[in-house]
């Protein structure tokens, strides 16, 4: 079953939530700026003389599928705000709330991350050994790739260690739930390949879920405990993130607690989520709320002003390239006081960001139980930026270039792009209605038509900043695309 527009309005109600309880005239004020923040979204890019084009958060959530979502917004070094809009799952009027648990995915590593620099913040583990030193479960097999360099915890936290497997599907409830052991190595029922070292460690940049399940045994074998236990005492325990928890599967107690996922279409994905015992890489569960916590905390001691967690040092450490565009276990950006540390996240069935500016005390981070979340995500988070003064992040505007009817016939067509990981084909269907060019993606669920945009004869952009260009044979007629980092053939 899939929600309606009417019906996704009726459950949007926001749950306000302040640290503090200000007067009614800072209310009044914070409220107001969460009402054009949800009445205003935007997307990244406006079209220079075009109307400007706005939403509430209700029409894109119906839009895209997507039942339900949590927001927390930082502003000032603390929690502004916090609300949950729609339902946990589909069909039902279980509203999400800002105590809901959403899989956290990907942003799952860098709070993984952070006990492991707790631990090399007190002297138990180096930042720059073999991590062999530590493994005693298992051992990184050894091969001629590592022969002058050792996959260290600096290189698996900054993704350049080596290490294969970008990332885990996960499994579904009633499937045999494999060791940590079997996942590193490959063996049945695991669905990854074995995790192994097939580049020179500090060579390349690239990102290795696979790393990061390396460091989850070796946390386990220096601390004798098992993750969920280490990972609450190291960091969820002493930041207050009493919600969190890395616990795979979801203990049967606390499954009223947790959001449903859902495909692009709304329908709820076998299993309701994913299982993933690959923890340090994507088993945490978590809200919105308590991650902002994390990331004030991180903020505060890279700042110098507290360390409930990390010393300043480590702080910075973490917060400084390693390899562009990775610190350690988190993606950075920008500089000065437009620098940002942040993370998305991508499970089946659920997508995140987590985006914070230290130096400017804001930020946001945003949790939907939808596939198509991402779509949504970027145009909340454009209006949050605007709203708030963000130092980037905020619309930008560009101009569209006008092409004759002969340039544009030639990009007309269908394209074959990977296909998506249940085997379905996937293509790339460009049309052209007048003097505008449209594209539409099938084969991954519901996704509505978008203008592209001419940025020159063969690259053009979408108004969520996609790009997209065309490589033509010499009549023209253009033969591939590449939308992305993706790459299609015309059929």
């Amino acid at each position: 079953m899939t929600i309606t527009s009417s019906s996704l309005k009726l459950l949007l109600v926001p749950l306000i939530a302040c640290l503090a309880t200000p007067a009614n005239g800072q209310r009044a004020t914070q409220d107001d700026r969460i009402g054009r923040v949800l009445h205003g979204l935007r997307p990244p890019i406006a079209i220079k003389g075009r109307p400007a084009v706005r939403w509430t958060i209700a029409d894109r959530m119906a839009e895209y599928h997507i039942p339900g979502a949590s927001i927390a917004i930082i502003d000032n070094g603390g929690l502004a705000w916090a609300g949950g809009f729609g339902v946990k799952e589909a069909g039902t009027n279980d509203s999400v709330t800002r105590a809901t648990l959403f899989e956290a995915q990907s942003i799952s590593k860098p709070i993984a991350g952070t006990a492991a620099l707790v631990l090399i913040d007190s002297g138990r583990l180096s930042l720059d050994a073999d991590v062999n030193r530590y493994l005693t479960s298992w051992k990184v097999p050894d091969n001629s790739y590592q022969a002058q360099e050792k996959v260290t915890l600096r290189r698996i936290l900054s993704h350049n260690a080596g290490l294969t497997v970008s990332g885990f599907s996960g499994y579904r409830a009633g499937d045999s739930i494999q060791s940590l052991l079997q996942v590193l190595n490959g063996d049945k029922p695991a669905n990854n390949p074995p995790i192994r070292v097939d580049t020179v460690p500090g060579s390349a940049s690239r990102y290795s879920g696979g790393g990061m399940v390396v460091m989850q045994q070796a946390l386990m074998d220096v601390t004798g405990e098992t993750f969920p236990t280490l990972m609450r005492r190291l960091v969820l325990g002493p930041l207050g993130m009493t919600l969190s928890t890395y616990e795979q599967p979801l203990p049967e107690s606390r499954r009223g607690e947790a959001a449903s996922g859902h495909d692009g279409q709304g329908l709820v994905i076998a299993g309701k989520w994913p299982i993933q015992p690959e923890l340090a890489a994507a088993g945490l569960w978590t809200t919105p709320t308590e991650l902002a916590r994390w990331a004030i905390d991180l903020s505060e001691a890279w700042t110098g002003r507290s360390r409930k967690r990390l010393s300043p040092a480590m702080a910075r450490e973490m917060l400084s390239p390693q390899q562009p565009p990775f610190g350690l276990g988190i993606y950075l950006e920008g500089k000065d006081e437009s620098f940002a540390f942040r993370h998305a996240g991508s499970n089946a069935g659920f997508r995140a960001l987590l985006v914070m500016y230290p130096a400017a005390g804001k930020g946001a981070i945003i949790m939907t139980n939808g596939d198509r979340g991402d779509a949504l995500i970027s145009k909340v988070m454009t209006s949050i930026a605007t709203e708030y003064h963000w130092p980037s992040r905020v619309q930008a505007e560009r101009e569209a270039v006008p092409l004759s009817d002969a340039q544009l016939v030639g990009l007309v067509g269908r394209y074959s792009l990977p296909p998506a990981s249940s085997g379905t084909p996937v293509f790339f269907d460009v049309s052209r209605e007048g003097g505008q060019l449209f594209a539409e993606l099938k084969g991954l669920g519901s996704y509505p038509k978008s203008e592209l945009y001419a940025a020159d004869a063969d690259s053009f952009f979408t108004i969520d900043g996609l790009p997209v260009s065309f490589t033509r044979d010499s009549s023209g007629r253009a033969q591939k695309v590449r939308m992305g980092q993706i790459e299609g053939v015309r059929r």
